[in-house]
């Protein structure tokens, strides 16, 4: 079985209170709106406390075009990349030269090569590293790439394969767009980076961890316009569905009840559920869909006040979260994002001892 043999997170430089934030939106979009103190409750309605940013908040003051932002974009990716890919490695125990494959998990700028070509020049990785970037995934991308790495490690057994998640959405702020779609999304999006080290059966690696035991991709046909990115010259606007909580409540329940059928699992039997806190209208369904209590959802909820919503790297964030609070051997967890498409990835995970 593959085996999550480390998980480390990296935040950007800059980190505000909710209200700091708040104070500049006041002031850019005030202007526009009769009711703006109504509409500015979503900040406070939302259980974000604080955020890291990839620039100060004076950067986001003035209107800065796609170049301006994907510019920033590269550069900071390629420095938080290294640090946690860094990270990573020395916890795991593990050099540049033992990696087989490095999956690169993006959907917040553009860059040809791409983000992971960059880190991997500055670590001075091997030549020969197979490398799976993945872009346009969104929220989902984390457990996306975690799937992916499970299915490497499958066919791979001796494998270790860096799963490598990276998002800094607040740069695709736009300072002239005054549609509550970007207001709703100044107020969740926040920037972060997540790396994991997967490993096959026979990797020569040893250590307490979270086994992946299964995984399932799904996708709601028809359902492009849920969520996603509306690319223009100014760069790239946020779609969000106002029926993305009742969305969940209808059409998770099912999917999971899938999954844990192929499984041969019950929902009571998952002690931990690792789930992308995509706000908290989604946590909230994630409860009322499952039937989970709120204590379930707790290491969700504590990322989601300490991070906001930073799309792909924020499931790892709450994977983290998990694995600190050591579980007990044999026990279950179920990791799970939605993103564009509409789209779902699970992981299925059991702890346990790795003895090689």
């Amino acid at each position: 079985m593959p085996f999550i043999r480390s998980v480390v997170t990296e935040n950007p430089s800059y980190r505000f209170d909710q209200k700091e934030v708040v104070e500049v939106v006041r002031s850019l979009f005030g202007g526009h709106y009769n009711d703006i103190e109504r509409l500015l409750r979503v900040f406070g309605n939302g259980q974000i406390e604080s955020r890291y940013f990839a620039a100060p908040l004076s950067w986001f003051e003035k209107e800065q075009g796609l170049k301006e932002k994907n510019d920033k974009y590269i550069e900071e990716s390629v420095r938080l990349g290294r640090e946690a890919v860094t990270k990573c490695l020395q916890e795991a125990g593990v050099n540049e030269e033992e990696i087989d494959a490095f999956i690169f998990v993006s959907s917040s700028g553009m860059a040809t090569p791409t983000i992971d070509v960059r880190v991997m020049n500055e670590l001075k990785f091997p030549a020969h590293v197979k490398r799976i970037p993945l872009w346009g995934l969104g929220c989902a991308g984390g457990a996306a790439g975690m799937s992916r790495a499970h299915d490497y490690c499958l066919a791979y057994p001796k494998a270790k394969v860096l799963v490598l998640c990276i998002e800094l959405c607040s740069l695709t702020f736009q300072h002239a767009d005054m549609s509550k779609s970007n207001l709703i999304g100044t107020s969740l999006f926040a920037d972060g980076a997540a790396c994991a080290l997967v490993t096959g059966e026979e990797a020569q690696i040893t250590g307490a961890g979270f086994f992946t035991k299964g995984t399932q991709s799904t996708l709601m046909p028809d359902s492009e316009d849920v969520m996603g990115w509306d690319v223009k010259d100014g760069g790239l606007h946020v779609i969000f569905s106002r029926d993305i909580p009742s969305i969940i409540e209808s059409w998770l329940k099912p999917n999971v009840e899938l999954f844990l059928e192929r499984m041969g699992k019950k929902l009571d039997e998952i002690d931990y559920f690792v789930a992308h806190p995509g706000g908290k209208k989604v946590v909230d369904a994630y409860e009322e869909s499952l039937g989970f209590s709120s204590e379930k959802t707790t290491p969700s909820r504590k990322v989601l006040a300490s991070q906001g919503n930073m799309s792909s790297p924020t499931v790892l964030y709450v994977l983290k979260e998990v694995i600190n609070r050591q579980p007990s051997s044999g026990e279950q967890g179920l990791l799970t994002a939605l993103g564009p498409g509409f789209s779902s990835e699970m992981v299925w995970l059991e702890w346990g001892e790795m003895n090689q």
